[in-house]
């Protein structure tokens, strides 16, 4: 269903900032560390944001009243121009349970530094991550590393859906632990795309390597 902005009604402060125009960038609300409490916000600010089911489990465990089966979702959201998220949902049924893993997706959504960190590639787009990082969930490791332009997604599936999303189009990678874990491995992944924006790099290294923020 498309979003329709004029019949919205906020109900944060952000939100009515959003709506009257005033806030027109999400990196506007990224940039001050606000939380997101409104799906509309990104559905305004971020119209083009795709879906991608990665992950559909079927959950039993036993209750006193009997045995209780749901549906754990995982799916991963993005522009695939820099946004990525990725939620998990559950319900009794597989239509409810993605549609709360697409909204805990879009609460989660973060702007992924790219740029063009390989030594041997000077292109200078925002095709590669800039940096060596790794992610870590539970018994899972990812290492991402730039790679020159034309190399592709060297990953797992998992890894390439989420980086796609994402916008990153060339990586190397390096993967430890129970990788066949769905769950784990998206995890892993998003976290090693999180902390492209902890590591520190100076103005003028960020600008060689084609990073704009």
């Amino acid at each position: 269903m498309s979003f329709n902005i004029d019949e919205w009604e906020p109900k944060t402060k952000m939100g009515k900032l959003v709506k009257d125009g005033t806030i027109t960038d999400i990196d506007e609300i990224f940039e001050k560390g606000l939380p997101i409490m409104e799906l509309e916000i990104v559905d305004a600010l971020i119209p083009d944001l795709e879906e991608e089911v990665m992950d559909v489990n079927l959950v039993q465990r036993m209750h006193k009243s009997g045995r209780k089966v749901n549906f754990r979702v995982i799916v991963a959201v993005g522009n695939k121009n820099g946004y990525v998220g990725l939620g998990q949902g559950k319900a009794k049924e597989v239509g409810p349970a993605i549609r709360k893993a697409v909204d805990n997706a879009k609460y989660n959504l973060i702007k992924v530094r790219r740029g063009c960190g390989d030594w041997g590639c000077v292109c200078g787009r925002e095709h590669t991550v800039p940096f060596k990082v790794t992610g870590k969930t539970s018994s899972v490791s990812v290492t991402l590393m730039p790679a020159p332009a034309g190399v592709g997604l060297v990953v797992g599936d998992v890894g390439k859906t989420i980086l796609k999303l994402a916008g990153i189009h060339d990586v190397w990678s390096q993967t430890f632990g129970q990788t066949q874990t769905t769950v784990n491995f998206a995890n892993a992944v998003f976290d090693a795309l999180k902390e492209l924006s902890n590591v520190k790099a100076s103005k003028e290294d960020l600008k060689k390597m084609g990073v704009n923020y």
